[in-house]
């Protein structure tokens, strides 16, 4: 059965084939996973899974979700974000990488 262009992640606003790849490397491979995770948890789970992750992805991330442009996104709803991010991040600490393994 075709696959409904706008079934795919990338077809969400602010979303292109490079965030698809980043999101589905790191098992959010459906929209309605990623509408379910939300913004913020997919936020974390992309930049700790991929390189070269900024903030942008943050607010590209919330505004697919908002169907909102991500600079509207990081002007009005950045520093809530941010406050949620951070009380994620607190509350779900990445794992340690053990001693006798090399950092990535």
């Amino acid at each position: 059965m075709p696959v409904n262009p706008d079934d795919l992640i990338e077809s969400m606003r602010n979303l292109g084939p490079r965030s698809a790849q980043q999101l589905a490397s790191v098992g959010i491979n459906t929209i309605e996973k990623f509408r379910t995770m939300g913004s913020v948890v997919a936020y974390v789970k992309v930049q700790r899974g991929c390189t070269n992750v900024g903030m942008n992805m943050l607010w590209a991330l919330e505004g697919a979700l908002t169907n909102t442009h991500w600079e509207v996104v990081a002007r009005e709803q950045g520093p809530r974000l941010l406050k949620i991010l951070e009380q994620y991040e607190k509350d779900n600490p990445p794992p340690a990488i053990p001693a006798d393994r090399p950092a990535v």
